[in-house]
């Protein structure tokens, strides 16, 4: 029984006889090879742009490992971004993966270290309840996923190897962030080369990685465009649900549950915890508890996206009323908000700087409440960056940010390239002001109090200006009237 795997305590021992027993009688595997993934013909371009950043050094982008929950049990597992973007694999693929450039005299060469599928005669096959197949189901070998990926593949077994090859005249860079373990090799044969320098270098991977994904393909928007649309579909399924989530209590809940079933079942999952925020919830800007009643007389602002199963995301928010139509003083809000965004769009094209979305948003609102007599100054003196901002206090975020594969794409570009950069055809940025008035606040009139709306678009720069890619979704508000209308049956 020398070879007896290690057990959880709760696991009994496996006789003899059934290890024997276990490998018999089963199907072989299929021999036919599975189409490429859909993403497979872009992904090499997307390395080779990398590629010419890098020339002569080995670049690590781990997928990243598993994270426990609670005791055995694992949260569903998803890649990290850079690995998904350079590989194609999404859902939940592949753990413990590892994609590195090796640098060549014309380049680099790609290899993908995974785990491949073990033969039924080993243990792993039935007693490893993380990567075992009786546990998780099939895993791919090495010609399917080569098949899949277009990438050359090897045992995750040979990555220790690969990553002390030409140790000390290859520069070694890695995505720290993404699997300890790895980073952990790597910084030990750094260590023991005494170029413990390098991992200041690894930044210069993440800021690169990040950037790549400013642009999108054409892959990539279309991805946006799908995910957009199935998330209008989980919009609408919630508008259906309203009644029942008023009727039950914690009304909040179930339309995140009504809106997760969608995202599961159109997608991978939701591309962020979903904000179902009612009356002064909405005033919380990461509102996530979604603990709350939901009121008739009350604002729903929803903010979700659909992840698809490619990992690229929407994020859209819809601010809704509960019993179907705005009363006067929400309406009021609504419409500057309205305007707000539509000023936003507007300033969305190829040329402009990103800031100035956030700049022609803001502008309405300061005027807005300056108008309303809610200001302590003017709309001018609001703005003015060194002496005003008071206007924040009703909008602290920011109206925009790049979307993708991450819900914040591309976090970790320079500024000059992000909050700085110049919008290009390819890019994808939310249009997303607010205004939000907590029941708590005296400076403004107490028919204001207590109600919060943001509405937020995904949009696609363009040649000739930006794509709505949620433009499905109303926004008007007595398009959203007559959309609730006709969805719950009240024509």
């Amino acid at each position: 029984m020398a070879d007896q795997p290690k057990l959880p305590n709760r696991q009994t021992p496996f006789s003899q006889a059934f290890r024997d027993f276990i490998p018999q009688g089963w199907a072989p595997y299929s021999d036919v090879l599975p189409e490429p993934l859909p993403a497979t013909r872009f992904t090499e371009a997307r390395r080779l742009a990398l590629s010419e950043q890098f020339a002569g050094d080995r670049l690590v982008i781990p997928a990243g490992e598993l994270k426990v929950r609670s005791n055995d049990t694992d949260f569903r597992y998803r890649p990290h971004s850079a690995f998904a973007h350079l590989t194609g694999l999404g859902t939940d693929r592949e753990p413990g993966a590892v994609l590195i450039l090796e640098p060549t005299d014309d380049g680099h060469d790609a290899t993908l270290y995974f785990r491949p599928r073990s033969p039924r005669t080993d243990p792993e096959f039935y007693a490893d309840a993380r990567y075992g197949e009786m546990w998780v189901g099939q895993r791919d070998s090495l010609a399917e996923m080569e098949a899949l990926t277009g990438l050359a593949c090897a045992p995750v077994s040979r990555l220790s190897d690969a990553l002390a090859k030409n140790a000390g005249s290859t520069r070694v860079l890695v995505v720290a962030d993404a699997d300890e373990q790895v980073t952990d090799l790597v910084s030990s044969q750094r260590a023991t080369l005494g170029l413990a320098a390098e991992a200041s270098a690894d930044e210069l991977l993440a800021v690169a990685l990040s950037e790549l994904r400013l642009t999108k393909d054409a892959f990539e928007a279309e991805q946006m465009r799908v995910a957009c649309d199935v998330t209008a579909d989980g919009f609408e399924a919630v508008v259906r649900a309203l009644p029942e989530a008023i009727r039950r209590g914690r009304g909040e809940r179930w339309v995140e549950g009504v809106f997760g079933l969608h995202a599961r079942h159109a997608g991978n999952a939701v591309g962020y915890d979903t904000i179902a925020a009612s009356g002064d919830h909405a005033n919380t800007l990461h509102w996530i508890t979604n603990d709350g009643d939901l009121a008739p007389g009350d604002l729903l602002l929803l903010d979700a996206g659909v992840e698809l199963d490619s990992l690229y995301t929407a994020d859209i928010t819809r601010t809704l009323p509960g019993a179907g139509r705005f009363t006067p003083a929400q309406r009021k809000v609504y419409e500057a908000v309205l305007a707000a965004q539509e000023a936003g769009i507007a300033a969305a094209r190829p040329g402009a700087r990103f800031a100035d979305v956030h700049a022609a948003a803001t502008r309405v609102i300061a005027e807005r409440l300056a108008d309303w007599g809610v200001l302590p100054v003017t709309a001018e003196q609001s703005l003015d960056p060194e002496t005003g901002g008071h206007h924040r206090r009703w909008m602290v975020h920011g109206t925009s940010h790049h979307l993708g594969i991450d819900v914040h794409d591309c976090a970790q570009a320079r500024q000059q390239n992000y909050r700085e950069g110049i919008l290009a055809p390819g890019m994808v940025i939310t249009v997303e002001p607010g205004l939000y008035f907590k029941s708590t606040d005296l400076l403004v009139p107490e028919e204001l109090r207590g109600i919060g709306v943001r509405i937020e678009d995904d949009v696609l720069i363009t040649d000739g200006g930006c794509e709505n890619l949620s433009a499905r979704l109303p926004r008007t508000p007595d398009e959203v009237e007559n959309w609730m209308a006709g969805l719950l049956g009240h024509n």
